[in-house]
């Protein structure tokens, strides 16, 4: 069993984060950069699926600039047994799609068995990775997995819908699925794992600059709070049409 785990680099939820001036992205002097949280999991179960296989091989892979590798020296000391890193750097203009072709073409000749990643990135949220990557290398796809089952050259998966709602769909490999937070527990790194993480092979690979991003974000800006308020006069019909509108139009609840 070969499989390829995703994993993003983003910055800590307790950092400071200025907006940078081009208002592009922020100023990552000071930000401590950590392993996206659905990403564990994800590595977690890959690890997990190698060991009930009984063999096999995890690979972690990232897109990102060079501070990226280490998210990937992380998950080789929890036991991936190598990593690819395909390199960006700042400004960042790469979207879901850019993305996934890049990783595409840098794995397409490894065939993996199984792809993981994250359900989400913590900093942008799209979501769209994992997806796309499978619809690119030609792999079924699921989302949203709450547990995995792998037996006889196929894997069943849970996925959690809609209103407390669960979903067992059945997949044939090669396969790449997105993985739900809270799916299992994931481990630390051993002592003798963030040492025999630093023996371990990062492979770099430049990605294909004639793929241009669909997408593109225009500003990243921090909200303006503003207070108003309002008071509702006339008869009680204009009154409830009033705050109907209200609802409906500018505060949108309804």
């Amino acid at each position: 069993m070969k499989i390829a785990v995703l994993v993003k680099q983003v910055p800590g939820g307790d950092s400071p984060l200025r907006i940078s001036d081009d208002q592009l992205w922020v100023i990552e002097d000071n930000v401590n950069f950590i392993t996206n949280e659905s990403d564990a999991y994800a590595v977690e179960e890959a690890l997990q699926l190698r060991e009930k296989s009984g063999e096999g091989e995890v690979v972690a892979v990232s897109f990102g600039p060079e501070r990226t590798q280490r998210t990937i020296r992380e998950a080789l000391s929890k036991g991936a047994d190598r990593g690819i890193h395909i390199e960006d750097s700042y400004p960042y203009s790469s979207d879901p799609l850019k993305i996934a072709t890049a990783l595409s073409e840098a794995l397409k000749e490894e065939q993996f068995d199984l792809i993981l990643s994250g359900l989400q990135s913590d900093d942008y949220g799209f979501g769209q990775v994992g997806v796309l990557l499978g619809e690119t290398l030609g792999m079924t796809t699921a989302t949203l997995v709450m547990s995995t089952e792998l037996s006889d050259g196929s894997l069943k998966v849970k996925r959690e819908l809609e209103s407390g709602w669960f979903q067992w769909v059945s997949l044939s490999l090669p396969a790449s699925i997105s993985i739900q937070s809270g799916i299992n527990t994931p481990r630390y790194p051993s002592l003798k794992g963030i040492m025999g993480a630093k023996k371990k092979e990062i492979k770099s690979v430049a990605p294909d600059s004639a793929t241009a991003a669909a997408q593109a974000i225009s500003r990243v800006y921090i909200p303006q709070k503003t207070k108003k308020t309002e008071m509702i006069e006339g008869t009680a019909d204009q009154q409830v049409k009033r705050l109907a509108e209200v609802l409906k139009k500018e505060i949108r609840v309804v």
